[in-house]
């Protein structure tokens, strides 16, 4: 069933069930005020005969003569009344009723000696009911007559009847309005959903660059297009992502597929030295193992994305471990002629995973080393303020462009200038570093520009300050 159809069919048995009920209330509401009116005037006719009988001098016999020639209106007012006995027989009645004789209950008579008024109905078949109040006159602390006046609720019952056809009659008009404006606000409403539905259309049929026109109004269909647009941003987002990492990845691939290919196919063309051969097979061991390094870096970040690379938390000294980082990379440095130095190394504990932050160091310190001059020199130092470690690598090598300092942890990103300096490089291992960072809840932080050496900056909280 289509949302539309639902949303009215709701929203039309609950206005239902609502105007029931308010019916209901109104029309018991109504009953009850207008028998609450009757018995009010009921009461100040039986309490103004009462007193007017005992200011007249009426009492302790009453004439019914005299009585009727001194209140002619009697016979003409709307109400009829009787006069009672303490035994219960009628005394005194108004000419105006004739029809029935309308004894005094029993009840009525013993509410009247413990000197109280009480109303009452009576019915006749084929006739209105009658309301009916019974007010006792008291003489001289006893029980002297009963007042009984009483009126027929035919007109009570004639409103009340017209007030039922009314609401009879209103209530599915006012259902059947109601739902037509349901019909059409419900349409309304979801116009905006339609438009969505469309748009992912079109988007299922590989159009990305599709968005949703914003309303003005920033209410529930407002948010979920603005929802709809971000989450089809960063669907492109990723999906620009993945091409480029696709042909990045093929790129670095291919090029020592390439060279191996090349030099193989040079070697064979006629006869050679042995050591020809032999230099060919080295250089091609060189590039399988540069893609055997892609090919494991691409390994452990694809698990690093899918939460398959899971990592110790024990604290960890950094001091020490940039002395052992250092005494290893003092060694490599000797073979390419570069200077590795410490600098201010303060104690130091993080919370974390030893055997990757050796690796984050390590990869910073390999970097600084690969894009550095000739005889040049790389410094490692370690801060502690209190609340963070700072463990810094500086080189003064060939430097990145402040336009270039958040691509480079991108995954293959590699400058123009890194390229040219420098064949070797997979453009991963800085992403490794990063990952490496946020999952110990720090951050890397760069300062370089061409020319002018690079600084890299792990930040880590302190052991407690994680805790």
């Amino acid at each position: 069933m289509p949302l539309r159809v639902r949303l009215t069919l709701w929203y039309g048995t609950a206005l239902a069930i609502v105007l029931m009920v308010f019916s209901v209330l109104l029309y018991a509401m109504t009953a009850r005020n207008l028998r609450d009116a009757v018995d009010q005037s009921l009461e100040e006719t039986a309490t103004a005969a009462v007193r007017s009988l005992e200011e007249r001098g009426f009492l302790p016999l009453i004439n019914e003569e005299e009585l009727l020639s001194q209140f002619p209106e009697l016979t003409r007012i709307d109400k009829f009344f009787q006069i009672f006995s303490p035994s219960g027989t009628i005394s005194i009645r108004s000419p105006n009723i004739k029809q029935h004789e309308v004894p005094l209950s029993r009840t009525a008579l013993d509410t009247a000696f413990a000197g109280q008024s009480i109303f009452e109905s009576a019915k006749y078949p084929n006739e209105p009911p009658l309301r009916l109040i019974s007010m006792p006159i008291m003489y001289r602390g006893n029980l002297l007559y009963i007042v009984q006046v009483g009126t027929s609720m035919e007109s009570v019952g004639e409103t009340l009847h017209r007030f039922m056809i009314l609401l009879v009659v209103a209530i599915p008009i006012a259902l059947t309005v109601s739902l037509a404006g349901g019909w059409f606000l419900a349409g309304r409403a979801l116009r905006p959903v339609d438009k969505i539905t469309l748009a992912a259309q079109r988007i299922a049929a590989g159009d990305l660059s599709q968005r949703l026109s914003m309303p003005a109004a920033h209410d529930e269909i407002g948010r979920l297009a603005a929802t709809f647009n971000n989450m089809i941003g960063r669907l492109d987002a990723s999906f620009s992502q993945i091409r480029q990492f696709s042909s990045d990845a093929s790129h670095e691939l291919r090029t020592p597929l390439t060279v191996m290919k090349g030099e193989t196919d040079l070697v064979l063309r006629r006869p050679r030295p042995v050591e020809d051969y032999k230099s060919v097979l080295e250089s091609n061991l060189e590039e399988i193992d540069r893609m055997s390094r892609i090919v494991d870096e691409l390994l452990f970040l694809s698990r690093a994305d899918m939460g398959e690379v899971t990592l110790e938390s024990f604290p960890v000294g950094m001091e020490s471990l940039v002395e052992d980082v250092h005494r290893r990379a003092a060694q490599l440095g000797q073979d390419r002629n570069i200077e590795v130095v410490l600098g201010t190394v303060m104690p130091a504990v993080v919370q974390g995973d030893d055997l990757r932050l050796r690796e984050l160091l390590l990869n910073l310190v390999e970097n600084a080393m690969k894009y550095s001059h000739q005889g040049g020199k790389v410094e490692i130092s370690l801060l502690n303020d209190g609340r963070e470690a700072r463990l810094s690598v500086s080189d003064h090598g060939i430097g990145i462009a402040p336009a270039d300092h958040k691509r480079i942890f991108q995954r293959f990103f590699r400058t123009d200038v890194a390229r040219a300096h420098t064949k070797k490089g997979t453009g991963l291992g800085l992403a490794i570093c990063a990952w490496i960072a946020d999952l110990h809840k720090g951050r890397i932080e760069v300062k370089s520009d061409l020319g002018q050496g690079s600084t890299f900056t792990v930040v880590l909280p302190l052991a407690h300050s994680a805790a």
